[in-house]
This record gives C-alpha cells, structure tokens and sequence, in this order.
C-alpha cells in the first residue's frame, strides 16, 4: 500500500499534501495567462513550501521579469545560478536579459568574459554571447564618458545608427537602451527608420511600443507590408490589446481550448507574432473569423494534420477565399526571422 504524503508544517502552519503543486500550476498557469502579479503571488507561496523546484523558481523570475521588477528577477536569477538550478545557459540568457533591462553592462560584460574563459558556452551559442559582449562593452563605455548627459544630440554616441548596422540582434539590443531613457532627441531617426522600406517590421513595432510609451503626439509615417500609414504613436492601441487580435483570441479560444488545448496553445502564440509584426496596421481580409480560420489550418498543418480549408470554412462561417488572403499574409511574416536574444 502507497504510504500517505504527510502533510508539511512551516512556522506553526500546517500544510496540507500537493498544495505546492497545485499553487504551481495555478502561478504557471496565471503567468502564461499574462497575469503577471496573480502569478508572482502564488509562486511566491509555492517557493515558500519548495524552495528548490525550478519550475517555481524560473517561472518566478519570468514573473518578475514580465511585471517589470527587475531587481527581483536579477536577484532570484543570481541565486539559482549559484546554487546550480534549472538549465544554466538558458538561465544565463535569461540573466543577461535581465541585466539589459537594468542598464548594467558592466556586470553582462563580465558575466560573459568569465563564460568565454571558462568554455562555459557552446560553439553554437558563441556568437549570440559575443555579440550581446560588443554591444554591452559600448554602452558601458558610453557611461564613462558622460552618456546620460540630459542632450543626447550633442554626442555622437547617443545616435541609433540603424541603417549602419545590418545585425537584427545588435538593433534589437540598441533599441532596448531605450525602454528607460528620453526617447525625444531620437525621434527624428526613428521617424526615418519607421517610413524606410528596408526598416525590420519587428524592430518597428518596438520602436512605436516606445514612443507610445512616453506619449509622443508627433504624426510619423509608417511603412510595413508595402502598405503606408500616417500614425500617431500616443493615441495608438496596446501592441498586445489590438482589438482585432482580441476578436481573432475569443474565436480560437471558443473553439478550441477545451476541445484540443495542444493546438489552441499553437494558435495563440501564432496570433501573438502576426499581429506584433504587422502592428499597427489592420491587414486584409477585414473579417476576424477568416484570420482565426486561417490561424487555425497552419497551425493544424504544422502539427503533422491534414486540415482542409473548406471544413474550416464552414466552421467559422466564413467564404474560404477569405481564408487563403489570410493565410498568404501570414506565410510572408512568418518567413521574417525574430532577434534572439
């Protein structure tokens, strides 16, 4: 007979058998579910009850990470790498992730050099490590000489230079110096980069992300997708609140999360990178139910199914021509790569 798990007692408190485990699954569940504080709250309690599970721990510091304390993040993620928790260079990755976040270049640059000396990263990841290396070397000296002085525009360091540098991962690394800076002396750059023909739609919707962000009412032109658009970045839409995306969510999300969550999970995070590459335009077709349906087929065709286009039509009530004009548009962003970092 299977011996009963006791139940644990911590400070006086008893604690009753799987609590931990169900504490987790809420917390991971809450954090896919981008409720990011609902999560750190319930991981914090199963931390408490399991100190050393890496499920608990990593999806805590992503929770941090995600909510924006990254203190927290960088302070949980530094723990976990010296106690030797959880995979080590994704942990790494997700550490330097952090430390970008915070502006301390000065510890990513030693983190690495101490990797690279020690033969910690393997030939594969060699490149990306040296890459975040450079870029982290010049910011840190950038700091020295006086960078966060309050007029960008008197120093050369303090220019974007997008059109110099063909490297997706170095532009997506200079951009993110951005996030905690006075994005206003770079707006005439980023006005450039965001009408140029040759602009990464993805390095766009970061850079209109952030000129949302601290509310710039200036109108830029805007160029993705051979399509044209005047905008202004303050009145815009939440990148991840765009209205059509939510309608094209309810429609997968009815159809599908309880009765094949493994493909419904394939869907949302494809709907996920059309609409943040395609940001902020509305594409054809106009109909949501025609994006859901197409959403739906390549994710099915991705998966080893043989989906077919007419029973999805009939599914969402939509013509199937509708279907296919999504389904061209997706093709065409999907084969554009994303920054890995």
């Amino acid at each position: 007979m299977k011996k009963r798990e006791r139940a644990k007692r911590i400070d006086n408190v008893i604690f009753f058998p799987g609590i931990e485990k169900r504490l987790t699954d809420k917390g991971l569940e809450s954090l896919h579910n981008k409720k990011f504080n609902e999560a750190i709250t319930l991981l914090e309690e199963a931390k408490v009850l399991d100190p050393d599970n890496d499920d608990i721990l990593v999806g805590l510091v992503l929770a941090y990470f995600e909510a924006g304390s990254f203190k927290k993040a960088k302070k949980l993620a530094n723990e976990m790498l010296l106690k030797g928790i959880g995979d080590y260079l994704q942990l790494v990755d997700l550490y330097l992730t952090i430390l970008i976040q915070l502006h301390e270049y000065q510890e990513i640059v030693e983190t690495i050099e101490a990797l690279l000396e020690e033969k910690e990263i393997p030939p594969e990841k060699i490149d990306h490590f040296i890459t975040i290396l450079q870029f982290s070397k010049r910011m840190a000296e950038n700091h020295l000489q006086g960078d966060s002085e309050d007029d960008p525009e008197e120093s050369n360091h303090n220019k974007l230079n997008l059109f110099e540098n063909n490297n997706l991962n170095q532009q997506m690394l200079l951009i993110s110096g951005l996030a905690e800076k006075n994005i206003r002396p770079y707006v005439a750059e980023i006005a450039d980069y965001l009408k140029a023909d040759n602009g990464h739609p993805f390095l766009k919707t970061i850079l209109l992300t952030l000129l949302k962000e601290q509310e710039i009412d200036k109108e830029l032109v805007v160029r993705k997708f051979s399509l044209e658009e005047n905008v202004i970045p303050a009145n815009l839409p939440e990148v991840r609140g765009q209205p059509r995306m939510e309608e094209v969510k309810v429609l997968l999300e009815s159809g599908l999360e309880s009765n094949n969550p493994v493909l419904f999970e394939n869907t949302i995070g494809m709907v996920e990178r059309i609409f943040f590459m395609s940001y902020p335009f509305t594409l054809e077709p106009d109909s949501p139910a025609a994006w859901a349906g197409a959403i739906q087929l390549l994710a099915e065709e991705y998966l080893g199914l043989d989906p077919k286009i007419g029973d999805i039509a009939r599914e969402y009530a939509v013509h199937p021509k509708e279907i296919g004009q999504a389904i061209v548009k997706i093709e065409e962003i999907e084969k554009i790569s994303y920054p890995n970092i």
